[in-house]
């Protein structure tokens, strides 16, 4: 299976199958002497871990992540990192059932027509605990920018049809003027809360909606938000390699995400030149946009501005109702999906569509080291 390696500097290669012995990650490309330990990577996946909430599966995994190589005394070495997170809680036979059926809404069918064979339990690489891989990488790109200044706040904006009130610009406005809504402060709401919103009234309505698809036996989709400080001007490449091109790549490799967008995104379609350019000033010596109708991407490179963007998410398409499909015998048949599902995936993906970005962004830094003939000279001309 190729598809499997992201990153052309910073570099993941996830493996591993839901019930499979275990999901793993092998990252290369990482800087020697990065203080790095497994709680710094163990955070991160306690939050896409699985049973948090009644909104979660109740699969049981404490998704314990070892370090097996790339880490010597504390300190990354330089040479492949390669993590592991063996599977513990898996219940193979919930998935005999459907074994010779496609199920609707999953890869079933589309594995089947590209490789003859698939792995039905749980949906073997197409399963949502591939992300495990990804998140474990991400964890090391975000402490990497973190030591750069640059900061993520990533949360669910919307749980089917309940979405925040507070727009990106507003959120960010408010850490600015309240010490007490700083961004580490609505980090903080944010993983508090259930549903991972950074706003609890909304979260409480969501949580009403989802308790209502959950009697009815059904699932809910949803809208993840990220904004990313701290990110200089000038990353990114101006053809292919674009900025938001690559981050639109990066997001929509996660399954079941159907929609992205930066800055106004589709409502730019809607918006005349006069209102959608963002005008330019000086600010502390510095060129500031005076907003960020664009997100923080202009011509595919950062402009300095915070970079905003949006993810789509499908509802689950595991669900107990019962639905019309065809087995692999092209018979049609009638299917009701029994096992451990989450009703809504949008909590847990959020830690993921922060880990990818995180995993876009330094890439593309890593590659911006060599745009200029004065970073190189830093680099490697004595007395520079």
């Amino acid at each position: 299976m190729a598809g499997s390696t992201f990153g052309k500097h910073f570099q993941i290669t996830t493996w591993g199958e839901s019930h499979g012995k275990g999901i793993g990650v092998v990252v290369d490309g990482c800087p020697a002497g990065l203080a790095l330990c497994e709680s710094d990577i163990q955070r991160f996946l306690d939050r896409r871990k699985p049973g948090q909430s009644r909104y979660s599966t109740p699969r049981k995994e404490a998704d314990h992540v070892e370090i097996l190589s790339g880490v010597f005394e504390g300190r990354t070495t330089g040479t492949p990192i390669s993590l592991v997170v063996f599977n513990q809680n898996q219940r193979s036979r919930d998935y005999g059932d459907i074994a010779a059926c496609y199920r609707p809404g999953h890869a079933d069918y589309t594995f089947d027509a590209k490789y003859g064979f698939r792995d039905y339990r749980g949906g073997g690489r197409s399963s949502g605990r591939e992300t495990i891989g990804r998140v474990a990488g991400g964890a090391i790109a975000v402490k990497i920018l973190q030591q750069l200044g640059v900061s993520f706040l990533t949360y669910s904006r919307a749980i089917g049809p309940i979405t925040i009130p507070q727009t990106a610009d507003e959120i960010l406005a408010a850490s600015r003027r309240n010490p007490e809504s700083s961004l580490t402060e609505i980090q903080n709401q944010i993983l508090a809360n259930p549903l991972y919103m950074p706003d609890n009234d909304s979260s409480e309505k969501a949580q009403a909606y989802l308790e209502d698809c959950m009697k009815q036996t059904d699932s809910s989709g949803g809208i993840i938000e990220g904004i990313i400080t701290g990110v200089p001007a000038g990353i990114g490449e101006p053809v292919f390699d674009k900025l938001d091109a690559e981050l639109a790549k990066a997001i929509f490799s996660i399954g079941a995400v159907k929609g992205f967008e930066i800055g106004d995104g589709f409502l730019a379609a809607t918006a005349r030149g006069s209102r959608n350019n963002d005008a330019f000033c000086m600010n502390n010596g510095q060129v500031t946009p005076v907003t960020n109708h664009a997100g923080g991407i202009l011509g595919g490179i950062s402009s300095g501005a915070p970079i905003i963007y949006r993810a789509a998410f499908k509802p689950t398409p595991s669900i107990a109702s019962t639905q019309q499909t065809v087995n692999n015998a092209r018979e049609e048949i009638s299917i009701s999906i029994h096992g451990r599902h989450d009703p809504i995936i949008v909590p847990r993906a959020v830690v993921v569509v922060e880990c990818m970005a995180a995993l876009t962004l330094l890439d593309l830094m890593m590659e911006n080291s060599g745009a200029k003939m004065e970073s190189l000279e830093k680099l490697y001309r004595p007395g520079m």
